[in-house]
């Protein structure tokens, strides 16, 4: 009932708001399904902890430690970001920015969204995983075109053409991993693509094909995580679409992107015995950090920086789950959670911060911590947390990471920690003058919705000084899942 609910609830709300999505309740619609969406999550995360992994629907959904958490996360910064564009989505129809009709195609595309996350992550069936891949991209090409400015449709243009290319790897990579299942379980049709009855034989099939589909799903699904040099789509869709959408293509879409792949790489290794998959993975994370690091300095738009940070921070995740064992791993879930939650809460005052001045450009963004001392000190903080300060959760996962490659890949640990160097300064260098600096803008028309930035941040720094039990349970059996 748990999982019916937790598919359901998001595709119902998609549909009634794509008819009722103007109505001056549709926020509060908006934010009532996610809701219902975040417990039915917490319903199946309970059932995980009681009874361990779920095949559910005649085995075409799995739940287990792995996805289970990714899952109440999800739904977590859906019903947080669904209750801070209630206010900001208003301010932006006051000022002409949206009419009516786009603020339906925003409430409906937004659920629709929710719901294809939802789906790759429970899914057991890889070729379904890759369809709602495929949904999640054609939902947010028309939430990051909302505005309909040039500029939005170019982003959009390039999303949809770099993440459409990207995708269609991902399914030749898919019919690969169909074609060696087949030789070892039969003509099962649709049940051959079933990760589940894959793990189980995955040292039988056939080791060249499984390099080959490798190849293609880390090139495909990596698109969608922002990996270089197939991130450029993803500064230019956070920087023209929404903020409430900068919000979730951060903390979740790249989440479930690098699920995507991680998956596949525990059917790979399992076959081909050897360090491919995870030289690949180091390689793309390592290039990521570096090349995402040089390139905040060069940023003048407050989202665009952000966005750069996003990738950089995948690709730590991405470097660690390349290293594999069991604290790499562990590190890398925590990294994926922390990240989620804090570049969600950075994009939430970011989006108060541009409406504050008029405009995304840093330079004409200043003095927050007079004009709006929530606001900046929430920046402030986030921006402090995604740098990896102690004691925030960013900064456990990152030492985790950086002793586990100091032990098992120490040719890397110097380059990870210049990269992190040069980010910090390169946010903290661009983020202080707009908090602190002299005043400008104007009063917002409508309060904040800050509650969410300071949730956010207070779990994060919670992670940083004390696990839960029941997470940390749920990281490690995660972590031994995905080996390596």
């Amino acid at each position: 009932m748990a999982l019916l609910l937790l598919l359901i609830l998001p595709l119902m709300g998609a549909a009634l708001l794509g008819i009722t999505g103007a109505h001056r309740r549709a926020p509060e619609v908006n934010a009532a399904f996610s809701l219902g969406t975040l417990l039915a999550a917490c319903g199946l995360a309970v059932r995980v902890i009681r009874h361990g992994d779920l095949l559910l629907g005649r085995e075409q959904f799995f739940i287990d430690p792995f996805n289970v958490f990714l899952v109440t996360l999800t739904a977590f910064v859906g019903l947080t970001t669904a209750l801070f564009s209630r206010p900001y989505m208003r301010i932006e129809l006051d000022h002409g920015r949206l009419t009516p009709g786009k603020l339906r195609l925003y409430h409906s595309m937004y659920q629709l969204f929710m719901f294809t996350m939802l789906l790759a992550l429970t899914t057991n069936n890889m070729g379904l995983m890759w369809v709602a891949m495929e949904g999640a991209t054609l939902s947010t090409v028309l939430l990051v075109t909302l505005y309909r400015t040039p500029a939005s449709l170019e982003a959009g243009w390039k999303y949809f053409i770099l993440c459409g290319v990207g995708i269609a790897q991902a399914l030749f990579g898919t019919v690969l991993l169909y074609v060696a299942a087949e030789k070892v379980l039969g003509s099962q049709g649709v049940t051959a693509l079933l990760w589940t009855h894959l793990d189980a034989v995955k040292s039988q099939l056939e080791p060249t094909v499984l390099a080959l589909a490798f190849v293609f799903l880390l090139v495909g699904y990596g698109t969608k995580v922002g990996l270089v040099p197939l991130h450029n789509w993803l500064p230019d869709a956070h920087a023209e679409g929404p903020t409430p959408i900068s919000a979730v293509l951060s903390g979740l879409l790249l989440n479930v992107a690098l699920y995507t792949v991680v998956r596949s790489k525990v059917l790979v290794e399992g076959s081909v015995h050897s360090q491919l998959p995870s030289r690949l993975l180091m390689g793309f994370g390592l290039v990521s950090v570096v090349v995402a690091a040089l390139l905040l300095w060069r940023q003048r738009d407050i989202k665009r920086l952000f966005a750069y940070s996003s990738i950089e921070h995948m690709g730590i995740a991405t470097f660690a789950f390349g290293m594999g064992g069991p604290i790499a791993n562990f590190a890398a879930l925590l990294h994926m959670t922390v990240h989620s939650l804090t570049k969600s809460s950075i994009f939430f005052t970011a989006g108060h911060a541009a409406q504050n001045a008029g405009t995304q450009a840093m330079d004409r963004i200043r003095g927050l911590i007079t004009l709006s001392p929530t606001v900046g000190w929430g920046l402030m903080l986030g921006s402090l947390a995604i740098l990896g300060v102690p004691p925030f959760g960013v900064f456990t996962s990152e030492f985790l990471i950086l002793t586990t490659a100091m032990r098992t890949q120490p040719w890397a640990t110097p380059i990870l920690l210049a990269a992190l160097a040069v980010a910090f300064a390169a946010i903290f260098s661009k983020v202080q003058p707009m908090v602190f600096g002299e005043t400008t803008g104007r009063p917002l028309p409508h309060a904040p919705a800050l509650l969410p930035v300071f949730t956010h941040l207070a779990i994060v720094l919670l992670l940083g000084l004390y696990i839960p039990h029941y997470l940390a349970d749920w990281y490690r059996a995660a972590a031994h899942l995905i080996g390596g």
